[in-house]
C-alpha cells in the first residue's frame, strides 16, 4: 500500500470489538508517512510553519479532514507549530483510520 492509496481511502466506523494493529503492521504503514513516529499507542508528528496564521490555517484544514472522515486527532497548537497525534479511542490503539487520516493531512501540505 502506498501513501497515495492511504490518502485516497476513507475511514471506516470503528466502535471497538477489533484488536488494534500489531506493532509490525504499524511500522509498515509508518514507512509510508514522512516524519510520523510511533508514540506509545499513537502516531504523531509536529509540523512547523512560518507564522501563527499558517499554523492556524493548517489546524482548520485538519478540522475539515477530521469532520469528513469522522476521525479526530489530538492537536497541540503553538505559535508556529502544530503537534498532531492519532489513535483510535474505541480500541485503545492504532487502526488503519489513523494512518489514512495522517496521509490525508500530509496531502494538505501539497496544496
Amino acid at each position: 500500500m502506498t501513501s497515495c492509496s492511504l490518502s485516497s481511502r476513507r475511514c471506516t466506523s470503528c466502535e471497538g470489538g477489533i484488536p488494534p494493529l500489531a506493532e509490525e503492521e504499524c511500522r509498515a504503514l509508518l514507512r509510508e508517512l514522512s516524519g510520523w513516529n510511533l508514540n506509545g499507542k499513537a502516531i504523531a508528528k509536529t509540523f512547523g510553519f512560518a507564522n501563527h496564521y499558517e499554523a492556524m490555517a493548517f489546524v482548520n484544514a485538519i478540522a475539515w479532514v477530521s469532520h469528513r472522515e469522522n476521525h479526530h486527532p489530538e492537536l497541540t497548537i503553538g505559535y508556529k507549530e502544530v503537534h498532531v497525534r492519532y489513535w483510535t479511542h474505541a480500541i485503545d490503539g492504532l487502526s488503519e483510520n489513523d494512518f489514512i487520516c495522517a496521509a490525508k493531512i500530509e496531502k494538505l501540505l501539497e496544496i
